[in-house]
């Protein structure tokens, strides 16, 4: 698709990393980033999350960045229900920022400018359709999931209960999932939510790429330690090429960026590629000397991860078979995780930092793989001691309450909580938080606001007490 978008000349020139003259120019580009962040949650939240415009409007559009939050409720959307695209405008004179749906990755956002023909989008009709599993038994379909009642489920269910309310812990909770023993005790959804509700992890995606690069490693596929082959880092001299996917992963890589980690905004809402985009920042510092949280450290080792796994195939050919493609959409239908949406940029690289759609529940599968040490059904998908590795906070360290392992944080200086406590944590409130131990796994997905979050500290402490009374 690039290549031919390309040669038909109908991809703007608008640079993923403006530098503007004028003030005006600055305002328009806020416009089309605005829209182009409209069109990608309204196509998500319709079509990955089966959710309302209503509700889309109040969860997803509101409490968003100060940058585009004036702007956003003021460009006029456009939804093609039967083509499954959202078209915003934000200028007379230039075409609408476009998202478009498709069933195995969600949604994909068209980079500013872009104003080809319907026969130059990504089509739906070639990809399988998704293979939804709610007629299983838990935990690979939602049949029999809930523990019998019992004093702990009903103190537990209490306990969920009150972190729905924005007094007991802060924010704004959705989903509640308490999972020990393998099976629910406890499940909770604000109105208009239920367990096939999909959001957005935000950055629990990191520790859903951390848990895909296990998944390469198991197969022999991927070298955490080794450099990485990053094609746009490959000319002789260039010292980006000595890093690997150990640094990236522990967000010490020493590149730098021109804005804070978290702010990737020209991919996020702008339509950059991670190519374009994340290869493009210098090496600051030596790698693994400096912590420092960013977006492109995991995009870049995903796009890493995908190059070892051509060359791999490249190398050997047709004694690397299909299974060991590099594949999210397949990986997760493997754990049952069949409402999980891994969206990519317009020339499929997958945006694992953060643009992931998945339920409460499917979470808590997630959660379950590492309480089973990795295997699933029976195989194993991650390596034996993954959960030793993503754990250890062998890299240098975020300054704070919580360790960093390799792209999960970890809970271990928490009191109240076992030092084995390891989680991952996104944007406006979403947590996974998973305890071997105790043998726990809690979801708690939310539309928190910058001035309110929720405390995932203290409820989880009141979870483990509730267990353990």
């Amino acid at each position: 698709m690039l290549k031919k978008l390309l040669s038909l000349g109908l991809i703007g020139t608008l640079s993923a990393s403006p530098s503007f003259a004028q003030s005006d120019d600055a305002q328009r580009y806020d416009r089309a980033l605005a829209a182009g962040y409209k069109a990608q949650f309204i196509c998500s939240g319709l079509w990955n999350g089966g959710k309302s415009l209503a509700d889309i409007d109040a969860d997803e559009l509101t409490g968003i960045y100060p940058r585009i939050a004036d702007i956003t409720p003021t460009l006029p959307a456009e939804v093609d229900q039967s083509q499954r695209q959202v078209r915003v405008s934000f200028g007379d004179d230039a075409p609408p920022r476009l998202a478009v749906w498709n069933s195995e990755s969600g949604c994909t956002a068209m980079p500013i400018g872009f104003f080809g023909a319907e026969s130059d989008l990504p089509d739906d009709a070639q990809i399988e359709p998704r293979q939804f599993l709610d007629d299983q038994r838990w935990p690979m379909g939602d049949l029999a999931a809930e523990t019998q009642p019992a004093d702990r489920s009903r103190a537990l269910g209490a306990l969920a209960e009150r972190a729905l309310d924005p007094a007991s812990f802060g924010g704004q909770s959705s989903a509640v999932l308490v999972i020990r023993n393998g099976h629910i005790d406890a499940e909770k959804y604000k109105q208009g939510h239920d367990l096939h509700t999909a959001q957005r992890t935000w950055s629990v995606a990191k520790s859903m790429a951390s848990t895909l690069i296990g998944h390469s490693v198991q197969q022999k596929m991927v070298d955490l330690h080794a450099p990485v082959q990053i094609p746009e880092w490959q000319k002789t001299g260039d010292p980006r090429a000595a890093l690997t996917i150990d640094h990236l992963l522990r967000m010490s890589s020493g590149l730098v960026s021109d804005t804070a980690g978290n702010r990737t905004d020209p991919l996020y809402m702008g339509g950059a590629s991670v190519s374009e985009r994340a290869t493009s920042w210098p090496l600051l510092y030596k790698p693994g000397a400096r912590y420092r949280y960013a977006n492109n450290d995991t995009l870049l080792a995903i796009h890493a991860a995908r190059a070892q796994h051509l060359d791999r195939k490249f190398k050997l050919g047709n004694y690397i078979p299909a299974a060991h493609d590099f594949n999210p959409y397949g990986f997760f239908q493997k754990l049952g995780m069949s409402r999980t949406y891994v969206e990519t940029d317009w020339q499929g690289n997958p945006i694992l930092s953060s643009q992931v759609w998945t339920t409460a529940r499917d979470l808590g599968r997630l959660g379950l793989l590492y309480l089973n040490n990795g295997t699933w059904n029976g195989e194993r998908l991650l390596p034996e001691n993954w959960r030793d590795y993503v754990t250890a906070p062998s890299g240098p360290q975020p300054a704070g309450k919580f360790g960093f392992g390799a792209s999960f944080w970890l809970m271990n200086k928490s009191d109240g909580i076992p030092r084995d406590a390891f989680a991952g944590f996104g944007n406006r409130g979403q947590y996974l938080v998973i305890i071997p131990s105790l043998d726990l796994v809690i979801v708690r997905r939310g539309y928190d606001s910058a001035d309110d979050r929720f405390d995932i500290e203290a409820f989880t402490r009141e979870v483990v007490a509730a267990i353990a009374s």
